[in-house]
């Protein structure tokens, strides 16, 4: 089992050798348009442009909590795209996040970055916009990516 390196940093600059997966949470509404979603988009087009295009195929995909989708944006690293969040408000039904589909999201995440013999790179997911607690989302990351001894890191962001 590894265990998670925090950093102060930028998560779409990761900060290792090798190949490389930075790991988000995205909505299942279709939307991209605030939290990190705008890092990824301010350095690569194309994770957006894959999301938007998976949402609008739907019908014909997998798109749904808990699935992801690996965009590769540069010779050795991937975005990966995770559904974990129900909608995009909180409100009187609780926040937005889903851990069991977040769990089901990093075992995808641990079985690719094994595929490519890749570190994780990640913000706090889940705790922005989709109102996640980290006390909770940091054992599934121990419970699937650690678990799998893949070095993963954390960024909290430092202007």
């Amino acid at each position: 089992m590894t265990e998670i390196t925090y950093l102060k940093g930028d998560a779409t600059q990761p900060q290792a050798k090798g190949n490389k997966i930075i790991a988000h949470i995205c909505n299942d509404l279709g939307g991209w348009g605030e939290g990190f979603v705008l890092a990824i988009s301010n350095r690569w087009p194309e994770p957006e442009t894959e999301y938007r295009q998976w949402h609008r195929s739907r019908a014909k995909n997998n798109f749904g909590l808990g699935e992801v989708q690996f965009v590769q944006v540069d010779r050795y690293i991937w975005v990966a795209n995770m559904l974990g969040q129900r909608g995009m408000k909180t409100g009187s039904k609780g926040p937005p996040v889903r851990y069991p589909a977040i769990e089901q999201c990093l075992t995808s995440v641990a079985e690719k970055a094994e595929e490519l013999s890749a570190s994780v790179h990640m913000p706090r997911i889940g705790c922005g916009l989709a109102g996640g607690k980290w006390d909770k989302i940091e054992p599934l990351i121990q419970q699937t990516l650690c678990a799998a001894k893949i070095n993963v890191f954390v960024y909290d962001f430092e202007k």
